[in-house]
């Protein structure tokens, strides 16, 4: 990730003075993750944060303005904030503003602030570190189960798939003249339209299945990347996610093609997970992949070098359905 081009450091500099009170800072842009901005901020006594800024566009779904996308997004944010509060230290929150909201409305943009953690860091991908998933299992569990006062406000997962009317239009070959990806990204589309075709089917079919399963809080993406190991234990970051949904919308990315996981969560909690369901959330996790980057497209942009990773990404998944 780059910084955005239309958000200057000065305004990121008032928003922390004005927001939370924080003055005569430092900002350094982390390039980590994908689909927030990061900056490590620091101020002259040499305290540390976290700042998290994320692009409210590109978090709207079908036609929502971009205050719908910053309601959903204070609404997970402020969840997690609860669950910290409640004694699951593991959910790193965002530290309240001024006004006691999780995050600063900043035009287009949402920034929230976190704590400054020290620890390792981990990228998506296989849980390779001993111990590892079954800690994350744990975090699950925990989140799963957390008190009522602690998911009051969560919003309901109506499994809907961001940025679908784009995937449609770009499947009947409609193509914006809006930058140099634009057409090659629908003709990578249209080229492999009956896997795509296929995916979409079988997904709205489970939804149909299961629109009115029983629901829990969740994360919505407890990957490795979304974990740190800290001195004082394992932390699960990123709550943007949160959702009240089927327990299986954690448990698909938690437990991949470890069965024992699944018995693991089964007994803790009482809940077989439901193979249907997993197929679901994989479903949708990759029809998401495919619809928000072929968005980024469809909107005018440059041959940055985030737009050519984009490309590349949405040539991977799109080609291997095939």
């Amino acid at each position: 990730m780059t910084p955005p081009a239309d958000l200057a450091e000065d305004e990121l500099v008032a928003v922390l003075d004005e927001g939370w009170g924080i003055g005569a800072v430092t900002l350094a842009y982390q390039p980590v993750g994908w689909g927030s901005h990061h900056w490590c901020v620091t101020d002259a006594a040499g305290r540390r944060w976290f700042l998290t800024v994320d692009e409210l566009h590109r978090r709207r779904t079908g036609n929502e303005s971009l205050d719908g996308a910053y309601r959903r997004l204070r609404a997970a944010l402020s969840v997690a904030r609860s669950l910290h509060d409640s004694g699951l230290a593991f959910a790193v929150a965002p530290l309240r503003a001024r006004r006691g909201e999780p995050l600063v409305r900043v035009g287009a943009f949402a920034a929230a602030l976190y704590p400054h953690l020290d620890g390792q860091s981990f990228g998506w991908g296989e849980y390779t570190a001993p111990g590892h998933r079954e800690a994350v299992l744990e975090m699950v569990v925990a989140v799963h189960t957390a008190p009522a006062a602690a998911r009051r406000g969560a919003l309901r997962d109506d499994f809907t798939v961001p940025h679908l009317d784009g995937l449609h239009a770009a499947l009947s070959g409609d193509t914006p003249d809006c930058g140099p990806y634009a057409h090659r990204a629908v003709r990578l589309l249209t080229a492999h339209a009956r896997p795509v075709r296929d995916l979409l089917t079988r997904y709205e079919r489970r939804v149909e299945e299961h629109r009115d399963a029983p629901v829990v809080l969740t994360h919505g993406e407890p990957h490795p990347g979304n974990t740190m190991l800290t001195p004082d234990g394992w932390r699960l970051i990123d709550w943007d996610t949160v959702l009240l949904a089927p327990p299986e919308r954690d448990l698909w990315l938690l437990a991949a093609d470890d069965d024992t996981i699944h018995t693991a969560y089964a007994q803790a909690t009482g809940h077989t997970p439901d193979s249907s369901l997993l197929d679901l959330y994989r479903e949708r996790w990759t029809l998401a992949d495919i619809a928000v980057d072929l968005a980024r497209f469809r909107q005018p942009h440059a041959a940055t070098p985030d737009d050519t990773k984009t490309f590349a990404i949405l040539t991977e998944i799109i080609t291997t359905l095939s």
